[in-house]
């Protein structure tokens, strides 16, 4: 049997050590007893861009927001779907997710991060959207798609949860372009969550997927909130 390695750990700030481990060709970001996310399962992290682009196929110039690089899974289909003129604004709050990514990961990373339309925010999401929202003349985004912690019931940070709340929905909303969409992804269903998406305003479509990207693994939702 191979054991795990541990390649490094990282303090997420007011919330859980988060460690990266590599297990022979994979590798695993672990929180407590809780695998985070893992390079074997990656497939409703591809569908969290492939079926929120899907949403906006007449977008001119497209402006899309990603919240939490994690392994880059997202940001690597979102790249393969935009067009050349598309800007893609990712934020990340933990330097250490962008440290193995270019590190131990960076056959994982394979450039993405130095894609010509990428533009990385060292910041917490939720201060990034709230940004734009109150700009005077900001343009918005197309897109906004959030895997943020394990979804709306947080594992890894409390201050997560602000992204979840209404009023979170609602800057949300505010920093959206005519049509755009706001996608969610989550460990998990939760129907207090969808009725607040819709009480914030949104046309909710509460989507299930596999968490492999082969149709296997463990089921996980993506909420696509259009305005």
């Amino acid at each position: 049997m191979i054991a795990r390695e541990l390649l490094g750990t990282a303090h997420v700030p007011d919330g859980e050590e988060m460690r990266l481990y590599a297990h022979d060709r994979d590798f695993m970001i672990v929180v407590g007893n809780n695998e985070l996310m893992s390079t074997r399962q990656n497939g409703s992290e591809i569908a969290l861009a492939t079926q929120s682009l899907a949403r906006i196929p007449n977008a001119k110039r497209p402006a899309v927001l990603i919240g939490g690089y994690g392994m880059g899974f997202t940001l690597r289909a979102a790249l393969e779907k935009l067009p050349d003129d598309a800007h893609v604004t990712v934020a990340e709050l933990v330097p250490e997710i962008i440290q193995w990514a270019r590190g131990p990961m960076q056959a994982v990373e394979a450039g993405c991060l130095d894609d010509p339309r990428v533009r990385l925010v060292m910041a917490d999401v939720a201060d990034v959207i709230s940004a734009n929202a109150y700009a005077v003349g900001g343009t918005g985004y197309d897109a906004i798609l959030l895997d943020v912690d394990n979804g709306p019931d947080g594992l890894v940070r409390t201050g997560n949860s602000r992204l979840y709340k209404m009023r979170g929905l609602r800057m949300a909303k505010d920093a959206l372009r005519p049509g755009g969409v706001l996608a969610i992804w989550s460990a998990a269903r939760d129907p207090n969550f969808t009725q607040r998406l819709k009480a914030a305003g949104f046309n909710v479509d509460e989507v299930e997927v596999r968490a492999r990207s082969n149709g296997k693994g463990a089921k996980h939702v993506i909420w696509f909130a259009t305005v």
